[in-house]
């Protein structure tokens, strides 16, 4: 018996591993079976050629790249985002953040500080149609050139080329463009996550495989169909096409709880309550269940006389106990005459679940069309700048899906024209919450000759920033009606803070060849010399900003400029969720010299940490910060 016990206990904690594992890489299981090509390519440790067989019987989606694109997501962030003042409303109090860069470098800058954060992704990339954008990849080049690309080249003359159908690689383009961005959108989404991302006939069925691959099969949710035209086009040569998709994916299905959608008068109507039973409105169930059940076929005499079978090839839903017990307590009916085959009583104060089951199709009268997304953009900016911007009644009801709570993250990296930002303020408003956005734009510019050039927008985020800024007035004018649900103490955030990708504010020390001494002797030169790491022309609020990303803090983390430091200008840091941060304060100097005073006034305690230029603290002061606490140099 212990023998069995033990292996019983094994077996256990051999499954909770393989579980453990496949909370982290998903992307490794198939059939429920650890594929072994699969993990040596996620660890970097395959020895197989790219494109080569894998092992027999496995099913999944290869194309050549796949595992540079893997590996893209892996790498470490080279740049930076630095904060553009003037651009954003409420700068000093808002939660909501709009980021200007390519998103990928991006996503690899927000994984340390929103990593498990963020409560819902939604995401409208490019569909891969033949007409539009692939982002240039190439790591290789420094962060500065990709600031470079808000127009068709940079100076090294990489192109955010258009992905002609006539390209041999045209699907393998955009699988290397998405795979990755994927990946690290995973790693930002909490526990009970979920992500959207919507795509038409061109690339929806490599991108539900690429899901499964990335999320895990077993974490898909729906493929959602979005009605987004109100009527065919005559012109169309074989089918008027109608919808689009839009994929949907938990990060963990278990921990995953769907945001059901309020019951209508319509469903309420099918509700009615002929026998005045106290319990309340009612509707009838059919009894009679296609599965076959011996114990549950027999005949049932009405009130009326009459005996009644299982339709042919069914039987009843209950055994003959089950039954009678349900008669007993009048939850079985058979019609006013009582004459009709028996159904079950089903009352509305006793359904399972609050609300409605939401359905796989987005109908465009709930939800609205593309049109409809047309307009609100035209109507707002005074002009139709985007042919295909998402309705906010469509964003809102993914957003219902998604069952967000009142303070939860949502972010999209391919924002366009914002309407992710322009429903999450509108939904604050209708329900008092303070929900936060993150945008992430590469800044496309904008073409000469277009409407959005001639009405002064220079690029895409330009339009974005002020389609935010415009419909946040509107929102807070219409919230004025409800006085009653904000406040000074519960503002209803409509601001923006704007940051811009960069290149770091620290420096990069290349190891040199050992054959070159002189530039050695001037490495060892500078290093002994004690300077500061910062490349020249560095400010304090950009520095301070990398700071607080490296240390894991949100961007709109709370700093403090605190006046009890007469000697030196100390920042206080705290962050807005204390998850990722275990509760952590930050006091941040970037004084050349830090003086005896601030030294004694600093009383950090196990859960606070002093940061400080490494050259500005002498070893004295250095250990006695130590032993008050924490402190970390750069």
């Amino acid at each position: 018996m212990s023998n069995r016990n033990s292996f019983i206990e094994s077996t256990k904690e051999t499954d909770e591993r393989l579980e453990a594992l496949k909370q982290l890489y998903p992307e490794i299981f198939s059939d429920g079976k650890i594929n072994l090509d699969a993990f040596k390519d996620v660890t970097g440790t395959s020895d197989l050629p790219e494109g080569q067989d894998r092992t027999p019987g496995y099913y999944g989606l290869y194309w050549p790249g796949k595992r540079a694109a893997k590996q893209l997501a892996r790498k470490e962030a080279e740049g930076t985002l630095e904060p553009v003042f003037g651009d954003g409303v409420n700068e000093d109090t808002t939660h909501n953040i709009y980021i200007e860069g390519d998103n990928l470098e991006v996503l690899r800058i927000l994984k340390q500080s929103y990593k498990g954060r963020v409560k819902m992704i939604y995401i409208d990339p490019p569909y891969n149609t033949g007409n539009d954008f692939i982002y240039p990849d190439d790591f290789k080049m420094p962060v500065e050139e990709y600031l470079k690309i808000t127009g068709q080249t940079d100076e090294s003359g990489k192109k955010l080329v258009t992905n002609m159908k006539s390209n041999g690689a045209f699907h393998t383009n955009w699988l290397n463009m998405i795979y990755p961005r994927l990946q690290l959108a995973r790693e930002l989404l909490t526990e009970d996550g979920v992500i959207f991302i919507s795509i038409d006939d061109n690339e929806q069925t490599n991108l539900k495989l690429l899901c499964d691959d990335v999320f895990g099969e077993e974490n898909f949710i729906a493929d959602l169909i979005w009605e987004r035209a109100y009527s065919p086009k005559n012109d169309a040569k074989f089918i008027s096409n109608s919808h689009d998709y839009v994929l949907m994916y938990a990060k963990h299905i278990e921990n995953f709880v769907i945001g059901r959608l309020p019951r209508t008068e319509e469903a309420n109507a099918r509700y009615s309550n002929p026998d005045n039973d106290p319990r309340g409105i009612w509707k009838p169930s059919d009894m009679s269940v296609k599965t076959y059940t011996p114990e549950c076929d027999y005949p049932i005499t009405t009130p009326s006389g009459r005996v009644v079978e299982p339709p042919a090839g069914r039987c009843w839903s209950l055994s003959a106990k089950a039954f009678a017990e349900r008669l007993q307590d009048n939850r079985i009916w058979f019609g006013a005459d009582g004459n009709s085959v028996p159904c079950i009583k089903r009352f509305l104060t006793e359904l399972k679940y609050d609300g409605m089951a939401p359905t796989s199709i987005l109908f465009y009268k709930e939800v609205g069309h593309s049109q409809e997304g047309a307009q609100e953009v035209a109507k707002i900016l005074d002009g139709g700048f985007f042919s295909g911007p998402k309705p906010i009644r469509l964003m809102r009801r993914l957003m219902t899906l998604a069952n967000l709570e009142k303070d939860s993250i949502i972010v999209d990296f391919f924002s366009g024209s914002a309407s992710t930002a322009h429903a999450v303020m509108d939904l604050n408003k209708d329900d008092n919450s303070n929900r936060k956005f993150v945008m992430v734009q590469l800044p496309h510019k904008c073409e000469e000759n277009s409407e959005a050039a001639k009405a002064g927008y220079s690029n895409i985020c330009e339009i974005g920033k002020e389609r935010i800024r415009r419909a946040g007035a509107k929102i807070l004018e219409e919230a004025k009606v409800n006085k009653d649900m904000f406040s000074e103490d519960n503002p209803l955030d409509v601001g923006f803070k704007v940051y811009r990708m960069t290149t770091s504010n620290f420096k990069k020390y290349i190891p040199v060849s050992g054959q070159d001494k002189e530039a050695e002797n001037s490495l060892f030169k500078e290093l002994e010399g004690n300077l500061v790491p910062l490349v020249e022309g560095w400010k304090s609020e950009n520095v301070l900003t990398e700071i607080i990303l490296k240390q894991g803090f949100a961007l709109d983390c709370t700093k403090e400029k605190l006046d009890s430091f007469k000697k030196n200008t100390v920042y206080k840091i705290t962050d807005s969720q204390d998850a990722v941060c275990k509760k952590i304060t930050l006091y941040v100097c970037l004084d050349t010299a830090i003086e005896k005073e601030t030294i004694d006034i600093l009383k950090l305690n196990d859960d606070e940490k002093f940061i400080c230029l490494d050259a500005a603290i002498d070893d004295s002061a250095y250990a006695r910060l130590a032993d008050k606490g924490r402190i970390e140099t750069i």
